[in-house]
């Protein structure tokens, strides 16, 4: 899940809720939304490993 930060900039998180907090886990901050995708490719990829 990307969301758009205030700052201008897109945050990644993970698609579950962590357990212990309830919230979602920080992935990653991106300057555009394209990295952010990437990155998020890239770690659904590394999942089914």
């Amino acid at each position: 899940m990307i969301r758009n930060l205030k700052s201008g900039e897109y945050r990644l998180y993970s698609r579950k809720k962590d357990p212990k907090t309830g919230k979602r886990r920080n992935l990653g901050t991106f300057k555009s939304r394209d990295n952010a995708e990437a990155h998020e490719r890239a770690v659904q990829y590394f999942k089914r490993q």
